[in-house]
C-alpha cells in the first residue's frame, strides 16, 4: 500500500476568463452619439436626392410608380419605403439605323441598311431617329428594353415604307415623302405598344443603290434630273422676269396710242370748228373772206415779205399798208383783255 494514498488529491485549476478593459469615462456616450449620427447620415442619404437638368425622376413607393420630379433637390421617404429612378427625359436622344459611329467614322451595317423597294430593287438606306421620353411611367413599365424596341420598330417602319416605294422615287424627289411616311408608321407602333417614347424626327442620310456600277448609273440619272430641274427653274425665272416687262411695255404702247388718238381727234375737231367758222364768214361776205385767206396764206408762205397793194387805174397811185395794218391788228388782239 502506497503511503501516499491517504494524502489529499489536488484539484485542477480552471483557466481564468480575460476581463474586458474598462472604457474611459464618457467614451460610451460618445460611441452612442456616433452611432446615432451615422444612422442619421445614412437615413439622409436615402431621403434627399438631386435631379439634374437633363433628367426626370420617377418616385417608387413600395415598388409602385407614384409620381415624378424635375430638376432640383427633393425629399422622399427613406429606403425601402420610397426609391427613385432617374431617366434622361429632358434631352433628345438619337438612334442610328444602317450604320454606327466609331472613332469619328461611319461604319455601314448592311444587315440594317439593305432593303428591297416596291419594284424589287435593292437600296441601302441610312437614317437617324431623334426621340425623347414622353411618359416616364410607360417608358419604365410597358416595355422591357425601350431602345432595342425603338431600333427594331424603326427598321420595321423603314422596310415597310421602302417596300412600297419604287426605287426611282426613293432615291430622287420622293425621299421627303418616304421620311414622312416612316415617321407616321413609327408613331403608330409606339402608340400601339404604349411605349411612352416621343418620336421627334427621322432623317435619312442616304437612300441609294449598293456601291458599284449600278450605284454610279443611278447617280448619273440623279444628276441629270437635278440639272433638268435647275434648267426648268431658270426658265421659269426668266419667264417670270420677261413677261411682266413685256406686258408693261405693251400697256405703255396702248396708252400712248390712245393719247395720240385722242389728240388727233381733238385737233380734227378744232380744224372742223375753224373751217365751219370761216365758212360762215365766207357766206356773209365772200370777197372779203377770200382776200383775207389770200393774205394769211401769203403771210405763211412769205413771212418776211412786205405786202403792198396798189391801184394804178387812174393818175393817182393808191397805197394800202397791209403789213402795218396786220401788225396793228395783232397788237390790238394781244392787248385786248
Amino acid at each position: 500500500m502506497n503511503i501516499f494514498d491517504n494524502e489529499p488529491k489536488q484539484q485542477p485549476q480552471r483557466p481564468q476568463m480575460p476581463q474586458m478593459p474598462k472604457l474611459p469615462k464618457g467614451m460610451g456616450k460618445a460611441v452612442i452619439i456616433g452611432a446615432v449620427l451615422l444612422a442619421v447620415i445614412g437615413l439622409g442619404s436615402t431621403t434627399f436626392y438631386t435631379v439634374q437638368e437633363q433628367e426626370r425622376a420617377a418616385i417608387m413607393t413600395f415598388g409602385k410608380f407614384t409620381g415624378e420630379e424635375k430638376a432640383g433637390l427633393h425629399f422622399k421617404l427613406p429606403y425601402p419605403i420610397q426609391d427613385v429612378i432617374k431617366v434622361p427625359a429632358e434631352i433628345t436622344q438619337r438612334i442610328h439605323i444602317g450604320y454606327i459611329e466609331k472613332n469619328g467614322k461611319d461604319i455601314s451595317e448592311e444587315g440594317e441598311s439593305l432593303m428591297i423597294t416596291g419594284d424589287e430593287n435593292i437600296v441601302s438606306a441610312d437614317a437617324v431617329v431623334e426621340w425623347k421620353i414622353g411618359n416616364i411611367e410607360k417608358y419604365l413599365y410597358n416595355i422591357e428594353e425601350p431602345e432595342l424596341f425603338l431600333r427594331n420598330a424603326s427598321i420595321a417602319a423603314i422596310r415597310t415604307v421602302i417596300g412600297s416605294t419604287k426605287l426611282d422615287s426613293a432615291i430622287t424627289d420622293g425621299k421627303t415623302e418616304v421620311q414622312i411616311k416612316v415617321k407616321e408608321k413609327l408613331d403608330e407602333l409606339n402608340n400601339l405598344y404604349d411605349t411612352g417614347i416621343l418620336i421627334q424626327d427621322i432623317k435619312f442620310q442616304d437612300i441609294e443603290p449598293p456601291e458599284g456600277e449600278v450605284s454610279n448609273a443611278f447617280k448619273e440619272v440623279t444628276n441629270a434630273r437635278e440639272e433638268k430641274n435647275t434648267k426648268i427653274n431658270n426658265a421659269k425665272k426668266y419667264e417670270n422676269d420677261i413677261i411682266p416687262k413685256a406686258r408693261g411695255e405693251a400697256q405703255a404702247i396702248l396708252e400712248n396710242a390712245e393719247a395720240v388718238k385722242k389728240s388727233r381727234i381733238l385737233n380734227a375737231q378744232g380744224d372742223v370748228a375753224k373751217f365751219n367758222a370761216v365758212q360762215q364768214e365766207y357766206a356773209k361776205s365772200p370777197s372779203i373772206t377770200e382776200n383775207r385767206l389770200i393774205l394769211e396764206t401769203l403771210e405763211k408762205i412769205l413771212p418776211n415779205a412786205k405786202i403792198i397793194i396798189s391801184d394804178n387805174n387812174d393818175s393817182t397811185v393808191k397805197y394800202f399798208p397791209v403789213n402795218d395794218l396786220l401788225k396793228g391788228s395783232a397788237k390790238g388782239a394781244t392787248t385786248t383783255p
